[in-house]
């Protein structure tokens, strides 16, 4: 396939997409060992958030990028402490922060940096030995001293689905991340607007639910051949 077919094809999909959800919810592409070219495609598409997993992969596309001022980039993988730093200064939103250890190293980096990011809290949902993030629990004992990181703007969640459910399962778990939001506004007082969820394979029940991020890879670039 020319490069031109495979615009072309990107371009299709991304449309389609678009006419499945409403204007207000925000596309990320994924593009986790996408290459440049089909990332450029998605741009020209009107793509203008990009997620990636790994910082150092990040690194590279954001340099080919470098003069695109309207890209956002998204760190939606899993954030290990010793790379805080490197993620603060590379992503304008971190999707996955899991835990309060990691929450009080960002809130002191991102002072003595003079950043302020976006943050979606990581939430499990249900019990998953794959996946990283809070409990609902210990997310509610652990707010109190999340909303005193002044600099984090801590405004939504992330949500991942365990493999094998239904999608009666996935539209359920995708529904009381949507309450757990309400309720942290309720009991401390804090919006959380945004709910980052909803992947390639179950998007449209994230966005039945109230996602107002999708975050869209393999639907938007077929298989990854890299």
């Amino acid at each position: 396939m020319s490069n031109l077919d495979i615009s072309h094809s990107i371009a299709q999909r991304i449309a389609i997409i678009r006419q499945q959800i409403p204007a207000s919810i925000r596309l990320i592409a994924v593009t986790k060992q996408v290459s440049v070219e089909a990332m450029q495609a998605a741009y020209e598409a009107g793509i203008r958030d990009f997620g990636e997993s790994k910082i150092q992969e990040a690194v590279v596309k954001q340099e080919k990028f470098k003069d695109f001022e309207d890209i956002t980039w998204h760190l939606i993988g899993h954030l290990q402490s010793n790379k805080a730093s490197k993620a603060l200064a590379q992503f304008q939103w971190i999707h996955s922060l899991h835990s309060l250890k990691l929450a009080r190293r960002l809130n002191k980096l991102a002072e003595q940096q003079s950043l302020k990011p976006k943050i979606c809290l990581q939430v499990k949902l249900l019990p998953d030995p794959d996946k990283y993030g809070w409990s609902v629990s210990q997310l509610m004992l652990d707010f109190p001293q999340l909303n005193q990181y002044k600099h984090l703007d801590i405004c939504g969640l992330m949500t991942i689905p365990p493999q094998g459910l239904t999608a009666e399962e996935t539209l359920s778990m995708f529904q009381h991340a949507r309450e757990l939001a309400d309720k942290i506004q309720q009991q401390f007082g804090l919006p959380l607007p945004h709910l980052s969820m909803g992947m390639s394979a179950d998007y449209l029940l994230a966005v039945q639910a109230g996602a107002t991020t999708i975050r869209l890879g393999r639907v938007l670039f077929g298989e990854r051949s890299m």
